[in-house]
């Protein structure tokens, strides 16, 4: 298919960034422009070459703009087919319309903003999108642009090719369509005031990815649109091997665990799960700590910190172990010189402040699709219920808090022994909580980390005193759990028999 070189331009805006840029481009080439209400004035302070389209169709616009470019002389410009519909054109005195530039009443924007049901009516665009469905269907001889974006790519294929090729025509046409579909069901929501709905947002390709979770899978990454900080998904890549689906995936359950912490921490992640998690005055003493949890699994892992990444801190990382990912707040000269000197590191600045544009998490299963809120309760410390005669010390208490935070983020069953802020020994993913509890035993005796004196979280409660029993012969001195089992007074009479303080929450986190 040949290239176009429009010579009359449609242009209604409501996002008019990169609208001087453009008009002054087409001017160059000679463009017929016929515009609308204030993106007419809008280009009327670029340029004189520019025609209202009331002047154009000869039908004044009515119901203070309701009705405007509803006119068959618009919409047979836009499309004939130059093959076989042009004398109809000449019959009539229309003339042929290649180029549409428009975009949409921001419904969304609207309704996100709290308006009145009537001003939220008003924003439903009828004009924009009829004059767009009709560019997209006749993308073989017409190109329409729907968002500012992609300007450039418009200018510089004319530039270079002589004219917009059928290919970039045709991906312009699918944009439309994408975007009538999110437009249209962002209404349909809205109205549905009793329904319950899956929420619509918009998704932009970022990047194909080698593979998905194997080899054998195929994978891409999106990012929803208009983000506003750095998010896993978006981060800035500052140096680094492309990122792959498991590195996406465990770089994520990484930063959402160090965000959890107030103090500087670090969190190292091996397939999803954190193997050592620490709290401290400074990044290096957190880092430290972490990775003295469990050395064997820290490697080739993911490590996360929620604080601008020292030098120091970085050849550390460098000098002990293999790993994938970092990612950071924000990073000193050296260190980043430091990750240069290993280029297939991948390191990663991000925000510690996330967006959040949809509320809740996704799961397929045969037939359909689960979903829930996110789970972002926190429970308070005065909420905690101590069920013991012996109450826990202070820093026993500390500790319980930090080990509760950490038991969030691992797959459940999960274990976490805690001493001093400091992951000791973590237990994920077994069926039955009693092997967690001794695979948390296990990795704390395997790197000689002391667990006398160290405290347990447990992610759901106990249903029998074995699990308690277990810990009082390890050393554990307190632990925290979410109570409600029937047995409840058979675990706290373990509890009390092995002078174990314990509290109860009062709410599991489950996370599978």
């Amino acid at each position: 298919m040949n290239s176009i070189k429009p010579k009359t331009a449609l242009i209604s805006l409501s996002d008019k960034s990169g609208l001087k840029e453009l008009v002054n481009f087409l001017v160059s080439k000679n463009v017929k422009m016929l515009s609308t209400g204030g993106t007419y004035k809008t280009i009327k302070e670029i340029t004189s070459d520019v025609i209202e389209v009331s002047d154009f169709t000869g039908f004044e616009e009515m119901m203070n703009g309701r009705v405007k470019t509803l006119h068959p002389k618009i919409h047979a410009g836009i499309l004939a087919r130059r093959d076989q519909d042009l004398d109809v054109l000449k019959e009539r005195g229309y003339e042929p319309i290649d180029l549409v530039v428009v975009n949409l009443y921001p419904f969304k924007e609207a309704v996100a903003d709290d308006c009145s049901f009537d001003e939220a009516i008003e924003k439903i665009d009828i004009g924009g999108p009829t004059m767009i469905r009709s560019a997209a269907k006749n993308f073989k001889d017409v190109a329409v642009v729907s968002n500012p974006s992609d300007y450039p790519r418009l200018i510089e294929e004319w530039e270079n090719q002589d004219g917009i090729s059928y290919e970039f025509r045709k991906q312009l046409s699918q944009k439309v369509f994408e975007t009538m579909a999110d437009y249209n069901l962002a209404i349909s929501n809205y109205l549905k005031a009793d329904s319950v709905t899956i929420p619509n947002y918009s998704f932009e390709k970022n990047s194909s990815l080698r593979y998905g979770e194997n080899p054998h899978q195929s994978a891409n990454l999106f990012t929803f649109s208009n983000l506003k900080y750095k998010n896993v998904a978006n981060a800035d890549i500052l140096q680094g091997k492309e990122l792959s689906y498991n590195n996406i995936v465990d770089a994520d359950a990484a930063w959402e665990c160090v965000r959890a912490f107030d103090e500087p921490a670090c969190v190292i992640v091996k397939h999803a799960n954190p193997c050592g998690v620490a709290e401290s005055n400074d990044i290096f003493s957190a880092y430290d700590l972490a990775f003295k949890t469990d050395p064997t699994s820290a490697f080739g892992g993911i490590i996360a910190l929620n604080r601008t990444l020292d030098t120091k801190t970085a050849q550390e990382i460098n000098s002990r172990q293999f790993v994938e990912v970092v990612l950071a707040t924000d990073y000193e000269e050296g260190a980043l010189a430091e990750f240069a000197k290993k280029k297939n590191v991948r390191v990663l600045k991000v925000d510690l402040k996330q967006d959040n544009p949809y509320p809740g998490m996704i799961k397929k299963v045969s037939g359909g699709i689960l979903i829930q809120s996110d789970d972002t309760y926190a429970v308070p410390r005065e909420d905690l219920k101590c069920v013991t005669k012996r109450q826990p010390s202070a820093e026993e208490l500390d500790d319980l808090m930090f080990a509760w935070r950490v038991a969030k983020f691992v797959k459940s069953n999960a274990i976490v022994y805690v001493k001093n802020k400091q992951t000791i020994g973590i237990g994920a993913g077994q069926m039955s909580r009693v092997i967690s509890a001794d695979i948390a035993n296990l990795k704390a005796k395997e790197e000689g980390l002391e667990v006398t004196g160290a405290v347990m979280a447990s992610d759901a409660f106990f249903p029998f005193r074995d699990g308690i029993d277990k810990a009082a012969s390890s050393g554990i001195a307190a632990i925290i759990q979410p109570g409600g089992s029937i047995r409840d007074d058979e675990v706290i009479a373990a509890a009390d028999e092995n002078n174990i303080a314990m509290v109860f929450t009062s709410t599991r986190h489950f996370r599978h």
